[in-house]
């Protein structure tokens, strides 16, 4: 447990690393972007996790998928500077197409509390046109 919450504490470290080299990098948007994005999926997973309408089979896939971003273990470590957080995002992707394609896509707009522009790029990174899910 304890070298658990010692590779979170690190990922932390470099994320906060990442986004602050962002910041003066004069990249701002970017990285208000990424300091959200993390808090955001999380916020999204748990609410389709928590959504009636959301099938078994993809609860369980949004739960693997929050497994693997709370996972220090990543395919390309965070301190790579856009690729770094770039395997989290292609997870999400990956288990929000899936989502979409077992239930209601307005159950994604419901519960994301983050930017547009954010859901946007991860549903295009999806293979989904973003506009499907625009509110009536």
């Amino acid at each position: 447990m304890e070298g658990l919450l010692t590779g979170l504490a690190f990922a932390g470290a470099i994320w906060l690393a990442l986004i602050a080299g962002l910041v003066l990098a004069g990249r701002g948007a970017l990285a208000r972007e990424l300091a959200t994005l993390l808090p955001d999926l999380v916020v999204l997973f748990a609410g389709l996790i928590r959504d009636p309408g959301v099938p078994l089979r993809a609860k369980a896939v949004l739960a693997l998928a929050s497994l693997w971003l709370a996972s220090p273990i990543d395919l390309i470590p965070e301190f790579v500077p856009v690729a770094g957080p770039l395997d989290d995002a292609i997870v999400a992707a990956i288990a929000l197409r899936y989502v979409l394609r077992s239930t209601d896509e307005l159950l994604v707009r419901a519960h994301w509390r983050g930017s547009d522009v954010m859901l946007a790029r991860l549903l295009r990174l999806a293979g989904v046109d973003p506009a499907r899910l625009r509110s009536p």
